[in-house]
């Protein structure tokens, strides 16, 4: 024990890096608003140059290169500054798999934090900060910015599926967003059609996106809420159900796997993508702390334990579950 007490070896720096950790949003979501990283990637190397490329005061291209610094993403070399390999494939703007526009999303959340003490106390929001309403303009945003993590995953989905040789498949995609799923695997098999469930305003993004794919002629849009909307009896060999299982709450989610299972054609799969925590809560990190993020803005979700989707899979008719790690957050769920 030190002499102020603290035990000898610990320190704050830790501590310290957690209450400012908004720091981070910041400069992440400020550096993807002026493209450092896609300028860095481009031989862009210095504070002066940098600021001239991008628009920016050069004290405020120092201050951001030393916030990208410490963040670990950006590193110094020979006087120099160059991207980490991290952030050469995460936040380069417009490569398949950027986070770059999530990045700047994130920066208009962070007001939403400081009503969290209330939301603890209540047990959910006490704001108009539920995002769960179709005509919310959150989704415009939130669809498009989140394509960019689903496209691994969706990949992955495909080779345990063994979609690409898969022939004449019929997928449901419910709440599919922007259509990165439908994109993917329609991509992988020419021989494939997709239906998307979901708002008009969403569908109406994922048509435009879709159609950029060029695929959009080999997917059926359902405008509606996915509660209320059909989705079929035997007609489909595959059903997505993506990001979803967050928002809702357990009898939500279990009434839905049952209505998949009828919808699901003999030996077809359900494909669930989400974050999920181990069975005792104690990780993953990410989908522990999502929760959070669900209490702020959902009435009833959460991150769900994999005994929560085994039980509820195996009460709607499913036997053949299983869980497959992703390189990213996100864990697929794959029931027969």
């Amino acid at each position: 024990m030190s002499s102020t007490g603290t035990p000898t070896g610990i320190s704050s720096d830790r501590i310290l890096r957690m209450i400012n950790g908004y720091w981070a949003t910041g400069v992440l979501g400020t550096a993807a608003t002026y493209d450092l990283f896609t300028h860095l990637e481009d031989g862009v190397t210095t504070p002066a140059a940098l600021a001239e490329r991008a628009g920016i005061a050069p004290r405020g291209a120092q201050a951001l290169l030393d916030g990208l610094v410490a963040l670990g993403v950006v590193e110094v070399e020979r006087g120099g500054y160059r991207n980490s390999p991290e952030a050469s494939a995460f936040l380069v703007a417009d490569r398949p798999r950027s986070l770059a526009g999530f990045a700047r999303l994130k920066m208009g959340h962070l007001g939403s934090l400081a009503a969290l003490p209330d939301v603890v106390r209540a047990g959910g929001p006490v704001t108009d900060a539920v995002v769960e309403v179709a005509d919310n303009p959150h989704w415009e945003n939130l669809v498009q910015a989140i394509a960019a993590q689903a496209v691994p995953v969706a990949h992955l989905a495909a080779e345990e599926l063994g979609l690409a040789g898969a022939g004449k498949v019929s997928i449901l995609d419910i709440g599919g967003g922007s259509g990165v799923c439908s994109a993917v695997w329609l991509g992988l098999n020419p021989d494939a059609r997709a239906t998307q469930i979901d708002w008009a305003p969403i569908n109406a993004i994922a048509r435009r996106l879709l159609a950029e794919q060029g695929v959009g002629d080999r997917v059926d849009h359902i405008d509606g809420d996915f509660h209320t909307v059909g989705f079929g009896e035997g007609e489909h060999d595959v059903v997505m159900y993506s990001n979803i299982a967050h928002q809702e709450g357990p009898e939500d989610n279990r009434a839905v796997f049952a209505r998949i299972r009828r919808a699901l054609r003999p030996g077809g799969t359900l494909v669930v993508s989400d974050y999920t925590t181990d069975d005792d809560r104690s990780g993953p990190p990410f989908a522990l702390t999502f929760a959070g993020e669900m209490l702020l803005k959902s009435r009833h979700g959460s991150t769900w334990r994999r005994a929560d989707y085994h039980a509820w899979l195996t009460a709607a008719g499913f036997e053949d579950i299983r869980f497959v790690d992703t390189p990213s957050p996100t864990t697929l769920v794959l029931a027969r």
